[in-house]
C-alpha cells in the first residue's frame, strides 16, 4: 500500500540522518575543540597541525554533496559492500556533514568569552580541564543550534541521495512522483519533509533555548 510505503520511506530517511548525525556529532566536536585549540593564542597552540586540518575540513566543505556522493562511491563499496540503498548513504552523508557540524562548533567555542579561560588558566586548570570544564560547557547552546541547522541540512542531502537509489523519502518522491507525475505523491513527500524539518528545528531551538537559561 502506499501508505506503507511512505511510512518505510519516513523510517528510512530517519535511519540515514540518524547514523550519520550520531557519527557527525561523535567526530565534529572533537575537530572543532582541535581547531580551535591548536589555532595561534589557543591552549594547544599548534599552527602547522590546525592549518593541515583546517585545508582538510575547507576541502570537504566545498564539494556539493551530489558530486562528493559520487567520488566517494568505491570508499563506500568498500566501507559497506554496496553503493544502493541506506546505508550506502550513510557514508557520504557522514563524510559531508562532519566538517561543516565542525566549522559551526568551531564558531561557537570561539565566542566563549576569553576572560573564563584566562581565570581557569589563572586557578592553575590543567589545559583539557579547561576543555571540559569551560570551552564545552559555554558554547554548549551554539553547538546545539549548530547542529540542529546540521540535521536539517542533512534531511535535504539525504532527499537528494535518495534520489539515485539509497531510498527515504527522496526515492519515493523520484520513482513514484516526479517519473510517474504523480503531484499528489510529489506533494505528500514534501509535507513531510518540511513536517520534519519543523519538528527538528522547533526540538533544537527549545532545547538550546533551555541550556542558555542554565
Amino acid at each position: 500500500m502506499w501508505t506503507d510505503r511512505l511510512f518505510q520511506g519516513v523510517l528510512d530517511t530517519l535511519l540515514m540522518v540518524g547514523v550519520s548525525s550520531l557519527i557527525a556529532l561523535l567526530a565534529g566536536i572533537p575537530l572543532a575543540v582541535i581547531l580551535v585549540t591548536s589555532a595561534k593564542g589557543g591552549i594547544f597552540q599548534a599552527p602547522t597541525l590546525n592549518r593541515v586540518l583546517g585545508a582538510f575540513v575547507n576541502l570537504f566543505r566545498s564539494i556539493p554533496f551530489l558530486i562528493l556522493m559520487v567520488a566517494l562511491i568505491p570508499f563506500t563499496r568498500l566501507i559497506v559492500g554496496t553503493t544502493y540503498g541506506v546505508w550506502a548513504a550513510v557514508v557520504p552523508l557522514t563524510i559531508a556533514a562532519t566538517p561543516f557540524f565542525a566549522r559551526i562548533a568551531e564558531v561557537s567555542l570561539r565566542e566563549v568569552d576569553h576572560g573564563l579561560i584566562e581565570a581557569a588558566q589563572a586557578m592553575g586548570c590543567r589545559r583539557w580541564h579547561i576543555v571540559w570544564h569551560v570551552l564545552l560547557p559555554e558554547a554548549l547552546p551554539g553547538i546545539v543550534g549548530g547542529f540542529t541547522i546540521t540535521l536539517v541540512t542533512m534531511i535535504n542531502s539525504s532527499a537528494m541521495a535518495g534520489a539515485i537509489g539509497a531510498g527515504g523519502l527522496g526515492d519515493i518522491a523520484y520513482r513514484y512522483g516526479y517519473q510517474r507525475f504523480d503531484s499528489q505523491i510529489m506533494l505528500t513527500v514534501i509535507v513531510m519533509l518540511v513536517l520534519l524539518v519543523a519538528l527538528i528545528q522547533l526540538g533544537g531551538d527549545r532545547l538550546a533555548k533551555g541550556l542558555n537559561k542554565r
